[in-house]
Parts: C-alpha cells; sequence; structure tokens
C-alpha cells in the first residue's frame, strides 16, 4: 500500500502562483509514476502533467509553459508549481503514484480555486 498526502493548494488571483507538494510512503518501488491530475465540477479527471523514476515529464497541453512538475526521489515527494494561474484552472488536484504492474495510488484531493 501507498499513502499520498497533498498539500498546498488555496485561493489565489489570476496571474499568482501556488506550489502543491504530495509526499508518498508505504511501499515504494523504485520504478515509478508520480503526477497530477485535476477535476472541475461537472467535468472529468484529467492529467495535468506526470514524471518518472528518471524525471522524463509530460504535460497538458493547457499547462505547458505554465507549470512544472518536479521530484525529490530522497524524500518521496513531487511538487507542482503553478505560474500565471487561470480561472480555468480551479479544480480539485490529485496526486497519484504508479507502480507499473503493482498499483495506482490517489491522494485526497486538494482545492485550487483562482478567481478575484
Amino acid at each position: 500500500q501507498v499513502q499520498l498526502v497533498e498539500s498546498g493548494g488555496g485561493l489565489v488571483q489570476p496571474g499568482g502562483s501556488l506550489r502543491l507538494s504530495c509526499v508518498a510512503s508505504g511501499s515504494i518501488f523504485s520504478i515509478n509514476l508520480m503526477g497530477w491530475f485535476r477535476q472541475a465540477p461537472g467535468k472529468e479527471r484529467e492529467l495535468v502533467a506526470r514524471i518518472n523514476d528518471g524525471s522524463s515529464t509530460i504535460y497538458a497541453d493547457s499547462v505547458k509553459g505554465r507549470f512544472t512538475i518536479s521530484r525529490d526521489n530522497a524524500k518521496n515527494t513531487v511538487y507542482l508549481q503553478m505560474n500565471s494561474l487561470k480561472p480555468e484552472d480551479t479544480a480539485v488536484y490529485y496526486c497519484n503514484y504508479v507502480a507499473p504492474g503493482l498499483g495506482n495510488y490517489w491522494g485526497q484531493g486538494t482545492q485550487v480555486t483562482v478567481s478575484s
């Protein structure tokens, strides 16, 4: 089992920044994917960004150039730096951990609201 604890969400004005953190604990495997998904009201959950254990990254087109995902393997932590936030970024953000063939885990979610 893997437990994921997210932090860093909140209310921010358009154009502002937030940094999300997610700490993984439990049965951590060296080969894994960590990432962030989001779900806005009335919409399906969507991938925001993902990073593998070798620090290769992928991003949704809607956040490229504004968001940066990174990880600290020693701390089993993944970060999402979000800059130039827009109202359409408002959603619940979920941390995700995947150990291929072994498990797929989710955090409890953290609310990000972008509003003036």
